[in-house]
């Protein structure tokens, strides 16, 4: 099997016919300024080591040689052999919380800014894992199914925001069921939920979810984004720019606050544990250690090939057909005047 690594290079190979259309006008350039310099029997006389039609065999060299520059640059590569790679890790379904509460700034930048950032560093640290993404506020939707595409879930991670979802609420029992549910059945030691949120305006029935996860052999952790003391909610404009802070229906500031005794209770009945962030550390890297120790099952076999990069001989090629075309000469050398086998010597 033969593929080219930088496919977009090809697109050179283009420029062939402009070079072509380029060297014919300018052949008929030279033959028309010949044409009005003399007659062009007086003047092949009057050139004798000149040799006609070398430049076009100079020319077809040289497309020729760039030809071959343009494929290795593209890098052509061979499939040369088949190996059986067997991925042993970990399922992991991450549920963020999106709803308003989570723009509160007494974790920096915001709360759901820094459980960003957790996620995408957490994903650069993945090595055969497999991770999902589910959003939710009100309601929970799946972001990203489970994959081992870790560009395409820092991808979809860069998307999320608070509008994302469009009713609000903190509905982390319908994220759990969500989540259990996006996993296979076929193994139950070797799942893991991650719930990221503050736990404020809780909605549903999160424990028992959690325990009816953890009886599935999937095992939840909770991560409380905010401090103990609240932060106000902030309400941007359409330019994004902060124009005050949320208030209830009295007109006074709306505080937000982790509610961690929910989350601990949902950690417990999930055989996980609970982690507190604060602005140096979001408690991801303890989640992580936490799920490594689990035993990592293999996920999946597959056979792919290894190729093999074939770039050198195309350069080589090119190298070698460049060099003949500077040594062709349009003229004859000094050797080639001394052969004149079709010339008739007069009595």
């Amino acid at each position: 099997m033969i593929r080219f690594e930088h496919t977009e290079y090809l697109y050179l190979l283009l420029l062939i016919p402009v070079f072509a259309v380029i060297f014919a006008l300018m052949m008929y350039w030279k033959k028309q300024a010949l044409k009005r310099f003399g007659n062009p029997d007086l003047l092949t006389r009057l050139m004798p080591d000149a040799v006609h039609g070398r430049h076009y065999l100079k020319f077809i060299i040289l497309m020729i040689a760039f030809g071959f520059l343009v494929l290795g640059i593209a890098n052509p590569q061979t499939g040369s052999r088949l190996e059986k790679i067997k991925r042993k890790g970990i399922d992991i379904m991450i549920a963020l919380d999106v709803s308003n509460s989570m723009l509160a700034q007494d974790i920096r930048p915001d709360r759901l800014s820094r459980a960003k950032q957790a996620i995408g560093r957490l994903i650069d640290k993945l090595d055969g894992d497999r991770i999902g993404i589910i959003v939710f506020a009100g309601n929970a939707y799946m972001q990203l199914p489970i994959t081992t595409d870790y560009a395409a879930a820092k991808l979809f991670l860069s998307t999320i925001n608070t509008e994302i979802v469009p009713s609000q609420g903190t509905a982390i029992g319908e994220a759990l069921r969500l989540a259990t549910g996006a996993f296979s059945t076929d193994d139950k030691h070797n799942k893991a939920i991650i719930v990221i949120t503050d736990g404020e305006n809780h909605e549903g029935d999160a424990v028992e979810e959690a325990s009816e996860a953890s009886a599935l052999g999937i095992r939840v952790f909770t991560i409380g984004m905010g401090l103990p003391e609240g932060a106000p909610i902030p309400v941007y404009n359409a330019q994004g720019d902060r124009v005050g802070y949320k208030k209830d229906r009295d007109g006074q500031t709306i505080v937000t606050r982790l509610n961690v005794d929910m989350l601990r209770q949902i950690a417990s009945a999930g055989d996980g544990i609970y982690v507190n962030a604060t602005n140096s550390n979001t408690g991801l890297d303890d989640v992580l250690d936490e799920i490594n120790r689990m035993e990592k099952t293999e996920l999946e076999t597959r056979m792919f090939a290894d190729y093999e990069d074939q770039f050198q001989y195309f350069i080589g090629i090119a190298l070698i057909l460049f060099l003949a075309e500077f040594l062709i000469l349009e003229r004859k050398g000094r050797w080639a005047r001394k052969f004149r086998i079709f010339e008739t010597k007069k009595a």
